[in-house]
């Protein structure tokens, strides 16, 4: 699996795995459920939830369907295959279609989603705005950046261009850009071979005020504790809570396999944070060429739009794939 590949299909199938634990905010209830059923795809069970924090939003999906998170993810993907890149009109209108009334899309409409369909639907396409999204500082802002940074031909500074743009059609708030350029900055980085580490520290210039000091507070932390790191910055959807636990994680994980399981681990938006992380450590593996499952093969299998999304992967590879199904 190249690099690029890597990057994309590793946060979706991150995302994927994660689902069954998405939202409980019970790190001891996790662990109880992890020795009696294990961790990853786990089919969504309003039980392991009950009598404690979490919320189960889950119930329409099986195991092996993706959050909200890596349908956004996955969209992107699809649509810089279709169209050779980014046309911001043409994405609009394929997400007010997947994720608005009729679309294909089933399950929880989270609220970045539901502002941005609000401003949507109204509109014939060529009045949509550039900035659709919400005032919205939440990790649903960063779910689109696997894709395009995988499809990235250009510079730094031409991704950074099209990821705000992107960013800007479902949240405009200013840490949800900071974020987002951090991400992409440290995904670019991974991709051109720099060390992890390197590449995360390195990102921290693009992170703003606010985000930044929580970054490398969290990069400074010498022992791997993910559950300990997300009770400290806090498990719930905001950038702010979520970035600080993905740097951590990525730069101690010993494997793409061992940083999904401490993500899930730790418990509340554990989905949100997957998309980054499994994209950072996925790629990373890759690039050092350490072993050629960089994501488990049973893990693969049991991502159900993996067809689709390596198919979509091919074509920006250069390889002539039909995308009828799409």
């Amino acid at each position: 699996m190249t690099p690029d590949t890597a990057l994309v299909i590793g946060a979706l199938v991150a995302d994927a795995a994660t689902l069954g634990l998405h939202w409980l905010y019970d790190p001891v209830r996790i662990a109880g459920v992890e020795t009696r059923k294990g961790l990853v795809f786990l089919q969504p069970d309003a039980a392991d939830y009950a009598g404690t924090k979490g919320y189960f939003v889950h119930g329409s999906k099986v195991a092996g369907d993706s959050a909200g998170y890596g349908e956004v993810c996955w969209l992107m993907l699809v649509h810089l295959a279709r169209h050779n890149g980014f046309k911001r009109i043409e994405y609009q209108t394929e997400y007010r279609n997947h994720f608005g009334p009729g679309g294909k899309y089933t399950g929880y409409i989270d609220t970045p989603t539901r502002l941005t369909l609000r401003v949507l639907l109204p509109l014939e396409p060529a009045a949509f705005p550039e900035q659709s999204g919400p005032d919205d500082d939440q990790m649903p802002a960063l779910a689109a950046l696997p894709a395009l940074v995988a499809a990235n031909r250009g510079s730094l500074q031409e991704l950074l261009g099209v990821v705000e743009s992107a960013v800007r059609i479902t949240s405009h708030h200013h840490l949800a850009l900071d974020a987002a350029r951090c991400c992409a900055a440290a995904l670019y980085a991974v991709l051109q071979g720099d060390p992890i580490e390197r590449a995360l520290a390195a990102a921290l210039l693009l992170a703003g005020d606010t985000l930044r000091p929580l970054l490398e507070e969290a990069l400074a932390i010498p022992v791997a504790d993910s559950v300990a790191v997300a009770a400290r910055y806090g498990m719930a959807c905001h950038v702010t809570e979520g970035l600080p636990v993905v740097f951590h994680i990525a730069r101690h994980a010993i494997d793409y396999r061992a940083a999904i399981e401490a993500n899930i681990r730790a418990g509340g938006d554990n989905c949100g944070r997957s998309i980054i992380l499994g994209s950072l450590v996925a790629a990373h593996e890759a690039c050092r060429q350490v072993r050629s499952d960089v994501i488990p093969l049973e893990w693969l299998a049991r991502y159900r739009k993996l067809a689709s999304a390596a198919d979509a992967c091919a074509v920006l590879a250069g390889r002539q794939v039909t995308l009828a199904a799409f």
